[in-house]
């Protein structure tokens, strides 16, 4: 299902790569972060090209809302708790930076990208504990927060509010920064060894080698797929409400995220882990609570975003590891894409160029591994591998491929193998393999995509079993 940005954004095409090329650097994966790597590095006079599997902006670039906060969540009360002071402080000055500075790049660039400055929002309708505990880790760090019960919603509550953030249209903005770039779109790499990339129309040699392409296929070194999980959450966007100034995020794990755009307010939640989603119903809830607090609003659009998860909920942006000291990564992003993308891109960007870095930038070190704030997501992440692993062996398929019924899919024993089928609203069955092609866990059916989902590391496969989301490269 596509989003409104997609709908609203006219973008250049650009050819798919032929033969050979050469370049200073090489980015993997044209999203907000390699588009805007790619940008920085350009006007320092860098040769630079970037290499997208489908279309500039087409992945998850494309399913965010777009909120341009260094307000994550509940994030400071727990980074102070886990990694300490400096870096909690580190993470957010970052941030903090990173919304200033592509505020500046906007205005400077007068790029047309519905760009509205306003206040993000944290809210709690109920059990403010949190939040207040949340108020207290901002103020220890500096940051300009205040706590209100006055907002625009609709319903009791309330909130914290960090004043001069924004929100805008991401496709437009890439569409403006990809203007004049090297792009190659419909290039999917498939190896990288050293300075090469290799994809299927051909190679690129570049000096650096930089992986934005949301969760880096490379398993080794970097072990991201042992540091990280995915996760899924949904968004409709609505007609016929009277736009919000602002911006909100809820701090229950039932609450929703709501902003204004245009004539659309969109409604987020339903969050999982991917992989994890026997029952559908994610859209229908967000149904019922547009239907509950705005009974005449009609749904515009549906769509859904994935989003890494790091182990100690700091992405990872820098140098990739001691052994390849030309490849550069940036991943871990959690539902923070739009300030990350920022800092990511001037981080990268001076990495490439030999420029200092900022002292926060420390915070974002790749090759880090802090215990104390990594073992118990550590764990759960192991657990859901050694599970995924070991399902496709010694779980039985339970039903027969007949008992699907239509619009529905399932793990079916078909003809004494185990398979996954998807049976069509007029009958017909689709089946594929149901080991995920990455590192070999058993797929879940996602009713609500009607896809296939790894619960280890979070690829995703039409019912065709093409591919939709890495790291796997490969349909099935």
């Amino acid at each position: 299902m596509d989003s409104i940005w997609t709908q609203t954004a006219v973008f250049p095409s650009f050819p798919a790569l032929e033969g050979d090329l050469r370049a200073d650097a090489a980015i993997v994966g044209g999203g907000l972060t390699g588009i805007l790597t790619a940008w920085l590095l350009r006007q320092a006079g860098a040769d630079v090209v970037v290499l997208e599997a489908d279309r500039v902006g087409g992945g998850q670039t494309a399913g965010t809302t777009a909120k341009l906060t260094a307000q994550h969540g509940l994030k400071y009360s727990q980074l102070l708790e886990t990694l300490g002071n400096e870096a909690a402080s580190q993470y957010a000055r970052a941030n903090l930076t990173a919304v200033d500075h592509l505020r500046q790049l906007i205005r400077q660039q007068d790029i047309d990208c519905d760009w509205r400055d306003c206040t993000s929002f944290l809210y709690a309708s109920d059990a403010p504990g949190p939040l207040h505990r949340e108020y207290d880790a901002c103020r220890a760090l500096g940051m300009d927060v205040f706590l209100t019960r006055n907002t625009e919603l609709s319903f009791p509550c309330e909130a914290l509010g960090l004043r001069r953030q924004a929100c805008f249209h991401p496709l437009k903005l890439l569409s403006a920064l990809s203007q004049g770039l090297r792009v190659c779109e419909h290039t999917r790499v498939l190896e990288a060894d050293g300075h090469i990339l290799r994809t299927a129309r051909g190679t690129v040699t570049a000096e650096s080698i930089l992986f934005t392409c949301h969760f880096p296929f490379v398993n080794v070194p970097g072990y991201f797929f042992i540091r990280q999980h995915q996760e899924r959450s949904y968004v409709l966007a609505l007609e016929g409400i009277l736009p919000l100034e602002h911006y909100y995020l809820g701090t229950g794990g039932s609450a929703f995220s709501l902003r204004s755009s245009g004539k659309y307010l969109l409604l987020g939640g339903g969050g999982h882990r991917t992989g994890e989603h026997p029952e559908a119903g994610r859209y229908e809830l967000l149904r019922q609570t547009a239907r509950r607090y705005w009974p005449d609003c009609h749904v515009a659009a549906a769509w859904s975003a994935q989003d890494c998860v790091p182990m100690d909920g700091v992405p990872y942006i820098g140098r990739l590891s001691r052994r390849h000291p030309n490849w550069f990564v940036a991943t871990g992003f959690q539902k923070w894409g739009m300030s990350s993308s920022m800092a990511a891109a001037e981080i990268l960007s001076s990495l490439v160029r030999g420029v200092p870095l900022s002292a926060d930038a420390a915070v974002f070190d790749p090759r880090r591994f802090p215990v104390r704030a990594s073992a118990r997501q550590l764990a759960s992440d192991t657990a859901h591998a050694v599970s995924g692993l070991t399902r496709r062996f010694l779980e039985p398929a339970r039903v027969s491929a007949e008992a699907i019924p239509p619009g529905h899919g399932g793990i079916v024993d078909l003809d004494g193998k185990k398979v996954g089928v998807y049976r069509d609203e007029a009958g017909e069955l689709f089946a594929v393999s149901i080991a995920c092609p990455h590192m070999g866990c058993q797929l879940a059916w996602n009713p609500d995509e009607k896809s296939w989902d790894c619960p280890c590391h979070g690829s995703r496969f039409d019912f065709l079993g093409q591919l939709l989301d890495g790291p796997a490269q490969a349909d099935l």
